[in-house]
């Protein structure tokens, strides 16, 4: 067996993925189903006689994250949590003594607790070790008393002005705490203090900077000179210069703008940073300025010049906070902003939808009304694609924009009727919703067009309280359109089709039109009196007290205040008032609705944007990875051919033919079936000038032994747009896995179309077109499954059985990155969220789990290794009931 994989350097992956679908599968949290009764029984381990670091490091990380998702523990369970993880005080692995003051800094012990690890702590501030005197420290600053503290004093001054700038930032870091308690003894320091501002270490000045302004955070006029003392020295560490921009922008925030047009204070020194070295320096300066209160179009010029560079920049991080910038600056300043316009553009198209939907929104903001025609037909083009969230940001500044361009309302309206009859949800239908109303509002000229497209949208609607709210709508203003009969036939489809509820706002909703529109009033009724019959007790009542009020009262005003009565107070102000009648304890007297007030309290606008600019997530097509490949495998066996071979084992993730840009483009599908294997392709036509007819593929396996032809499913018509399926069938004459590189050719026959008529000519010709190779792997015939417990079955399954072999990985950065690679290639399911390596670690076990065709299961073992040059060792240990499945699993790695 090979000891090495054929080429370090390459990396160990297959057929290369979409980035949405890699996305999809590396969606994985290891703190997955986490109970706190599960994990104080798993805290046992700290009292066993061997301890196994790397349990309790687990165990530990659990509890930790218990507490930062908001768990409470009582003190009885706190104090045997600490106890325990005392225990492990002495332990000589590093990891687990990080781990261990970790613990005892969040679980913070009571006042009697404190004194049995206070000893222990203060004995660790002298180890010659720097990590521990850093870590006890930390944890010192963050549980002692005041008492305590002033017998550790002279220990704590010493050691900010020590040689390790981990020893002197961790006693910062705990000074910042200390200060809010005890800051009269923190006070005394300020000696040692002013020497670690002049430190060359960025995260000793950083925190020195932090100390300085804990000690003065109450006092105004210390804060403003300090922030001119600091601006005035030499301040080098960017991560200081960023926190001392933050307190410039405080003290500009608390003092008046300059009279006359004069210069703020500190405003010279926010322009000054624009020009620092470290971006993140540059980018805090130009945020500051423009959240300057009243600042000017002079005072944001530079940073939005800054900002406009930042837009070019290669990094998703940078772009992503320029844009998200400068989205804030164009509501008030958008003629400034317009000149980033060009680049914004190029943003529309970026592979990282946040910044793709914060383009767009700010380029809604900037546009005139010449270029919105223009921005709509780039949107249309791929709105679909983005997920619900980045869909509504895109809506709300459309909503904006119509409010501003009025003239501009008919192709905001088609815009926002594509966009309901695309797929979304509850969130997302509602804005679009909210945003035509708002439209009907400021525009009434809009009013006939919206009507109708919302009247299209009921047709298939699937949310009921949207339904209800239109066909409210449309009983309020249809009766005023030009042509109300139009929307009779709309809301009567309502009543016969939808649930009891929709039927009844129908019903409500035709009563309004008989009311309004005499003409129209006989052919109601009859619709109504169809209603009696209805299976619903609210439906019939409803349609009941129409018909009585519309055939018995000749007085209209009496009718409408019965059909469409206005009622004068708002429901908030009748809820506070029943609220307070109930307060009052005497229920003798009648509640007396003249004391509710008619005016409508003030409420917050319900078209605030949901979060978009400031979320930092991928977009996502709509449909997930597994979804794909279920329709996938339904359309292979809605085929006779294929679907009489039996189920599908696995389905593998698609594979591109050809080019883009070519004129035919074709990508397979490989599914894998108990002794089959099937190929299905995708083939797309892109020269609207030809037919292709009886579309095959044939495959060359002159050196693929392991496969026999057995069928071939041609398509009769390669669309032009879509994609059409041809099938390629395959039996394996081998036990297991296979792996082969199978030359293909495209075959089909051609027709040209005449440009006068249109028409395809009867007579084609026959032609071919080579494909790229189809690779299979042994990987496609392992299907990824998980055990309950990976050690209790891998103790079970028998020694015996277990193949083991040792590979090179080549140079990686970290043994991270070869963990993802090899996770990615193996196509298994990882256990116990192992594919997490703690930071800069040197070695790294992965334990995971699969299913080989035949119903095999495999349990895997990766042990990576990485030496001083970075290369990666990795030993690879399998165990399986077939032993020969096991060399399966290491053919993978040795194909790679």
């Amino acid at each position: 067996m090979a000891a090495t994989a054929q080429n370090p350097m390459e990396p160990l992956r297959g057929d290369e993925k979409k980035d949405d679908e890699y996305e999809d599968e590396l969606e994985f949290s290891p703190f997955y189903g986490i109970e706190k009764g599960l994990v104080l029984q798993e805290t046992r381990v700290f009292n066993e006689a061997h301890v196994d670091p790397r349990k309790c490091q687990q165990v530990i990380t659990k509890l930790l994250y218990l507490l930062t998702q908001g768990e409470s523990f009582t003190k009885s369970e706190a104090s045997d949590v600490f106890f325990s993880v005392t225990k492990l005080f002495q332990h000589k692995d590093f990891h687990l003594r990080r781990m261990v003051y970790l613990c005892i800094k969040e679980f913070i012990p009571s006042s009697e607790e404190v004194i049995i690890i206070t000893s222990s702590l203060m004995k660790d501030m002298n180890n010659p070790h720097d990590l521990f005197r850093a870590n006890a420290i930390r944890v010192l600053c963050k549980i002692i008393d005041g008492q305590m503290l002033l017998q550790i004093e002279r220990y704590l001054k010493q050691a900010i002005v020590d040689k390790s700038p981990v020893v002197a930032a961790a006693v910062l870091a705990g000074a910042v705490q200390l200060a809010s308690e005890n800051p009269e003894v923190v006070k005394r320091w300020n000696s040692e203090v002013q020497e670690a501002l002049t430190s060359r270490h960025p995260m000793v000045q950083f925190h020195a900077v932090a100390l300085q302004h804990a000690l003065r955070s109450k006092d105004r006029l210390a804060i403003s000179k300090l922030v001119t003392q600091l601006t005035r020295g030499n301040v080098r560490s960017p991560y200081a210069q960023l926190l001392l921009v933050r307190y410039v922008a405080q003290v500009i925030a608390e003092t008046a703008p300059g009279a006359g047009g004069a210069v703020r204070p500190f405003y010279d020194y926010l322009e000054s940073c624009l020009r620092h070295r470290s971006e993140l320096v540059i980018f805090e300066a130009a945020r500051a300025i423009a959240s300057m209160k009243d600042v000017t179009a002079k005072e944001l010029s530079p940073a939005v010049t800054v900002l406009q560079l930042f837009l070019s920049s290669s990094k998703p991080v940078t772009r992503f906070a320029a844009v998200r910038t400068l989205n804030k600056i164009a509501v008030n300043h958008p003629s400034l902003v317009a000149n980033c316009n060009i680049e914004m553009e190029s943003l529309i198209a970026d592979s990282n939808r946040s910044i793709a939907t914060l383009a767009i929104t700010t380029l809604l903001k900037t546009g005139n009304e010449s270029s919105i025609d223009r921005l709509m037909k780039q949107i249309g083009g791929f709105i679909g694609e983005l997920a619900d969230e980045f869909k509504i940001a895109v809506v709300e500044a459309i909503r904006a924009l119509s409010i501003k361009f009025p003239a501009k309302h008919r192709g905001m309206l088609n815009f926002l009727a594509m966009c309901l009859r695309e797929d979304g949800g509850f969130t997302y239908k509602r804005a679009i919703v909210d945003a035509i109303l708002a439209i009907i509002q400021h525009v009434p000229e809009s009013k006939d067009v919206a009507l109708s497209q919302l009247s299209e949208f009921i047709e298939d609607c699937e949310f009921t309280y949207l339904s209800v709210e239109i066909l409210h709508l449309l009983g309020e203003e249809g009766p005023k359109t030009k042509d109300p009969a139009r929307h009779i036939r709309v809301i009567y489809n309502r009543v016969i089709l939808e649930n009891a509820t929709v039927r009844a706002a129908a019903v409500s909703a035709l009563a309004r039109f008989a009311l309004e529109c005499d003409d129209l009033r006989s052919n109601i009724i009859v619709l109504l009196k169809r209603a009696l019959y209805d299976s619903d007790d609210e439906v019939r009542d409803r349609a009941t007290l129409y018909l009585a009020q519309l055939g018995a009262s000749n007085d209209v005003e009496t009718a409408r205040n019965l059909i469409a009565p206005e009622w004068m107070y708002p429901a908030k102000n009748v809820i506070s008032s029943l609220e307070e009648y109930l307060a009052s304890g005497d229920l003798t007297q009648p509640f007396d609705l003249s004391t509710v007030t008619k005016k409508a309290p003030p409420s917050p606008s319900a078209h605030k944007p949901h979060g978009l600019a400031a979320a930092v997530i991928e977009g996502a097509s709509g449909a997930t990875a597994e979804e794909r490949y279920a329709e996938y495998a339904e359309q292979m066996v809605s085929v006779p051919e294929v679907a009489a071979l039996g189920p599908v084992f696995k389905t593998c993730a698609p594979t591109q033919l050809t080019e883009e840009e070519t004129e035919y483009n074709v990508f397979f599908v490989h599914h894998v079936l108990e002794s089959h294997d099937v190929f299905q392709f995708h083939i797309t036509n892109t020269v609207p000038e030809q037919v292709l007819e009886d579309v095959s593929v044939l495959f060359d396996l002159a050196d693929a032994p392991d496969f026999e032809e057995e069928a071939t499913v041609s398509l009769a018509v390669a669309p032009t747009e879509g994609a059409g399926q041809a099938y390629v069938v395959l039996r394996r004459t081998c036990d297991g896995p296979t792996a082969a590189s199978m030359p293909c050719i495209l075959k089909f026959k051609v027709k040209e179309i005449d440009p006068s008529t249109g028409e395809a000519e009867e007579e084609g010709f026959d032609d071919e077109y080579q494909l790229e190779d189809l690779d299979v792997s042994p990987a496609d015939y392992v299907k990824a499954t998980s055990v309950p417990n990976f050690t209790e079955a891998w103790d079970a399954m028998d020694e015996a059985n277990e193949v083991a072999d040792s590979y090179a990985l080549g140079e990686r950065e970290n043994v991270q990155e070869a963990v993802e690679t090899v996770i990615e290639l193996m196509g298994m399911t990882v256990c116990d969220g192992t594919d997490m390596v703690p930071p800069n670690a040197r070695s790294h076990t992965v334990s995971m789990t699969g299913t080989v065709v035949g119903d095999a299961q495999v349990l895997v073992k990766l042990q990576f290794g990485m030496d001083a040059q970075h290369n990666v060792a990795m030993r690879l240990a399998v165990r399986a009931e077939d032993p020969s499945m096991c060399d399966c699993i290491h053919n993978i790695i040795q194909q790679a």
